[in-house]
């Protein structure tokens, strides 16, 4: 299944938000970690990089990671309606920049966590419509608890692209192989 282009970036962006907490390193620690994630993964509106927006989007990092940990559909459901109405959304048509027509979920002016969430909420609406959560995955390595979104078609994904997992694994198994010959 293809998503809108809308879904995907939402998805693939609250995974990432997800990813910036690893279990050594947390890579929003100042503004300038948000100010990297925003770079790589932009929200449109207002971005204040003040502390306390600093502070409410890693608040909001973790109500996110809870749909990854979520035990079954009616749970993700639960999560998705709360992120949905605490973040005031009211989904809108717009187009922008070089993006046709597609759903914000939030004024431009709401506060970033706001938008954050709204849009995570949106994307996880879409997977739980088609039942299809399935696609919110841990990264297969063991020793890394990276989420990630398998958008792929055969849903073959396994690996996060955070920490490079795939490429690390693979070259220790073609490693070992080589050394058993």
């Amino acid at each position: 299944m293809r998503f809108a282009h809308d879904t995907e970036i939402a998805l693939v962006s609250a995974a990432a938000l997800v990813n910036t907490r690893q279990a050594s390193v947390d890579q929003l620690a100042d503004a300038a970690g948000l100010a990297a994630f925003l770079e790589e993964n932009p929200y449109t509106g207002r971005i204040v990089g003040d502390a306390a927006e600093l502070a409410e989007v890693r608040g909001m990092r973790e109500r996110i990671r809870e749909v990854w940990d979520a035990p079954h559909r009616d749970a993700v459901v639960g999560l998705v309606n709360r992120l949905l109405e605490e973040s005031g959304a009211r989904p809108y048509l717009t187009r922008h920049d070089v993006w046709d027509w597609h759903l914000h979920v939030t004024e431009p002016d709401a506060p970033l966590a706001h938008r954050i969430a709204a849009e995570s909420a949106m994307g996880f609406a879409d997977l739980v419509r088609v039942d299809d959560l399935s696609r919110l995955r841990r990264c297969d390595a063991p020793d890394c608890d990276d989420v990630l979104v398998d958008l792929s078609r055969n849903r073959s994904k396994r690996y996060c692209d955070a920490r490079n997992c795939g490429n690390r694994l693979h070259v220790a198994a073609y490693r070992a192989r080589r050394s058993e010959s």
